[in-house]
């Protein structure tokens, strides 16, 4: 049995499996839904539909068994909406483990996070979540990479922390899981907001208002719902939202600029950002806070309004103190 299982063989799942192989020696295994692509990426070494060109560390062994599930750390690095269903399923091989998210967003169904949903279908587990501004090409070839490990038990974080840190990923220890998966899933909302203003024309003043106005969004939810202001201050809040909303390789920004530009995104890309945008409505619902983007980009996903208009709606609102 491994020490680590990383669960989960798209671009983030391979990049910190090959990570954390590459250093850790061979007790890292990758667990891949599909078990035909598991045989063929133990074969060519590559993920070449996710992360073409970067070479799996020989150390690597990718897997389909159900054994992965019985590791003592388990990295989920599956997409948000299936992470409940994924945890169900193997339950029954998942004992006392470290179960740690690699996923950011809030459930559409349940409207939890990652820990939250970890602590229902996983009752032994201890949840974890790691979070912050990467990307998956960044982590597989090695470059330097900041994270926040967050776990409610300081002694356990502290145990995943060294496990989890290489020489090129230092991680940084919270002990605000709630503050962590929020600020990591709802920058994906703004981002999608930031790109739709850019696909649209409104230039790089109205992106940083956004930026801006999201982070108020982002601090208000976390706040209410027991996340500390200096978890959102930090990585995983406003180092992600700085990262996620300014550049092409975020699907969610990538998504906005193909609807700010009146094109249709492409299919089949996981757009976290638009189930935590409905998600985190009805969250903020529960507790009559107002989050305004967040509702925009509900609309806008949806087709209920497009970018000009949405931009419209919120330029006219009327004038409050900052």
């Amino acid at each position: 049995m491994s020490d680590i299982s990383v669960i989960g063989a798209g671009a983030f799942g391979t990049a910190l499996a090959s990570q954390l192989a590459g250093e850790n020696g061979p007790t890292v295994t990758l667990w891949a839904r599909d078990p035909e692509q598991a045989a063929v990426m133990n074969e060519s070494r590559e993920n070449a539909k996710s992360l073409p060109g970067v070479a799996l560390p020989p150390e690597l062994a990718v897997v389909n068994d159900n054994g992965a599930f019985a590791a003592p750390i388990l990295i989920m690095a599956t997409p948000m909406q299936t992470l409940a269903g994924l945890l169900e399923t193997y339950r029954e091989h998942i004992g006392e483990s470290c179960v740690v998210a690699a996923c950011k967003g809030v459930d559409l169904e349940r409207a939890k996070g990652p820990t939250g949903i970890i602590e229902g279908a996983a009752k032994k587990a201890i949840p974890a979540i790691l979070t912050g501004p990467s990307f998956a090409v960044d982590i597989a070839r090695g470059l330097p990479t900041a994270l926040t490990l967050a776990c409610a038990d300081k002694r356990t974080g502290e145990m995943l922390q060294s496990a989890l840190s290489t020489s090129t990923l230092r991680l940084y220890l919270s002990t605000d899981p709630i503050g962590a998966e929020l600020g990591g899933a709802l920058k994906n909302v703004i981002a999608i907001a930031c790109g739709a203003c850019i696909g649209a024309g409104f230039g790089e003043s109205a992106r940083a208002a956004l930026m801006t106005r999201g982070f108020a969004e982002i601090s208000r939810l976390a706040s209410a719902l027991g996340g500390k202001k200096e978890t959102l201050a930090g990585l995983s809040g406003f180092g992600d939202l700085a990262l996620t909303c300014t550049s092409e390789k975020s699907r969610n920004f990538r998504h906005g600029l193909a609807l700010g530009r009146g094109d249709t995104p492409p299919a089949g890309v996981t757009t976290e950002g638009i189930a935590t945008a409905e998600a985190t409505l009805r969250l903020a619902s529960r507790r009559k806070l107002e989050m305004p983007i967040t509702e925009a980009v509900a609309a806008l996903t949806t087709g209920t309004l497009s970018a000009g208009e949405a931009m419209a709606v919120l330029l006219s609102r009327p004038l409050t103190r900052e």
